[in-house]
């Protein structure tokens, strides 16, 4: 990992206490950057997304979904815990915490847009971050690639439509145009615009330009993150001085989700007969959140002031470490995963009977 990526809690901590001082010392310049909108689209903000997400998508190659029969057992899983569990599992936890255990305490204008932005946080499986967790664990490198691929092609189709059912559900007016929109700006653009880059430069041989353009990117990507960050606690400032244990309140169900659904996923590949290379990077991905995206998303949908912006951002606050713990627990159980993991047979055993 960079220094970067190792020490993210600590730089977006930084940036909770630039935002809060400087919404505090600029409030003009902050409402000139909250009122820059074109249909209800934040221009500077959308400008910032790009670029955190556009070099993240370079990553992704959607080719090797022709792989996904290699580790059918592993990606199955993975898609069940990242699209049948994940997002409603989020769900209960946010009625069950911040809707009722926590609700005394907190702002009760922006409790449904708390549970709202813990429901687009849970929508938008990892991308990026996710090819470190691996390496970490030593993961299959194609089971990862071909799962992100497989995840994003799902994520450009059912993020909407989830989401929408989600906040329904919730009693949360669904904006279904700005969603939408949404979707085609941050996802489907983003894409297109990466494949089309990474193709150019691959047709013509050009492997390492292409890396070299993610490795020079990747700074600008994280700087673009930080500065969004110091925009939402700009308008966000206020709140956490007079409720300081928001942050450690929106923490709670985030982090029940991540350990629910990582040792989910770990369990069920175990009891299939999965490989640990393939458990491994299985549980991270069926964990960890496109937190770039539900950003995005949660500003574009609810503002930049709104509880459902600043739950999305508790998870790029809590992203690192607690990802970092499930990377640890992983390697240290592989011993017990191998003892209990059923084998899985090749086409020549079955065939002559061995075991």
């Amino acid at each position: 990992m960079s220094v970067f990526e190792k020490y993210l809690s600590l730089w977006v901590t930084l940036c909770i206490i630039a935002g809060i001082a400087f919404g505090h010392m600029f409030p003009q310049f902050f409402q000139i950057i909250g009122s820059a909108e074109i249909a209800k689209v934040n221009i500077p903000v959308a400008v910032l997304i790009w670029l955190m997400i556009i070099p993240m998508l370079l990553k992704i190659d959607f080719s090797a979904m022709r792989h996904v029969g290699q580790h059918w057992r592993g990606i199955s899983i993975t898609l069940f815990v990242n699209w049948a569990v994940k997002p409603f599992s989020m769900a209960l936890l946010g009625w069950l915490f911040i809707g009722w255990l926590f609700r005394p305490y907190l702002p009760q204008d922006q409790i449904d847009s708390y549970i709202a932005g813990l429901i687009i946080l849970a929508a938008a499986p990892c991308t990026a971050m996710v090819f470190v967790w691996s390496s970490l664990i030593k993961g299959e490198p194609h089971f990862t690639l071909t799962q992100v691929a497989i995840n994003d092609a799902i994520m450009i189709i059912a993020f909407a439509p989830i989401v929408g059912l989600l906040l329904g559900l919730s009693a949360i007016t669904v904006p279904w145009n700005t969603l939408l929109f949404s979707v085609v700006l941050y996802i489907i653009f983003p894409v297109l615009i990466a494949q089309i880059i990474r193709r150019s430069l691959l047709s013509g041989n050009h492997d390492q330009r292409l890396q070299k353009l993610i490795i020079t990117l990747q700074p600008l990507s994280l700087a673009a993150l930080f500065a969004t960050l110091v925009l939402l606690f700009g308008f966000q400032g206020e709140q956490i001085i007079a409720k300081p244990l928001i942050i450690a309140m929106l923490a709670v169900p985030i982090l029940i989700q991540v350990y629910f659904n990582s040792g989910l996923a770990y369990y069920l590949n175990r009891i299939s007969g999965e490989k640990h290379c393939i458990a491994g990077p299985s549980a991270m991905i069926g964990a960890s959140n496109f937190f770039e995206l539900a950003v995005a998303a949660a500003i574009s949908l609810f503002g930049f002031s709104s509880g459902a912006a600043l739950a999305t951002v508790v998870g790029v606050l809590v992203e690192v470490p607690v990802m970092l713990s499930v990377v640890r627990l992983v390697n240290r159980s592989k011993n017990w995963y191998e003892q209990g993991s059923a084998p899985i047979k090749t086409a020549d055993q079955i065939t002559t009977g061995e075991m």
